[in-house]
């Protein structure tokens, strides 16, 4: 009998002792994609949003590449604000 057979993908994900990576690396792949389609709606370059957010063509490319996860607090405030958005974020305490 298959022991995850109802069980939810986060329990999978902690008995197999990988869901908080999985779930950092999902929040960036939202993250990366959220600016890439906010930049090809409005047809913005990597190279004006560099530009823009006062950096180099390879910082852009960091933030927009979803698997990694090297990038700055102060790139996501200077990426957001390059394409007219306030980044913010919320921390969830556990009750």
């Amino acid at each position: 009998m298959n022991k995850y057979i109802g069980s939810s993908l986060d329990d999978f994900l902690k008995e197999e002792g990988i869901y908080e990576e999985a779930k950092e690396a999902a929040i960036k792949k939202i993250i990366a994609d959220s600016f890439a389609n906010e930049m090809k709606k409005t047809g913005l370059t990597k190279t004006e949003m560099a530009r823009r957010m006062q950096t180099s063509r390879t910082a852009v490319d960091r933030l927009l590449d979803g698997e990694n996860k090297a990038v700055t607090l102060n790139t996501l405030i200077k990426a957001a604000q390059a394409i007219g958005r306030e980044f913010s974020f919320r921390i969830e305490f556990a009750e």
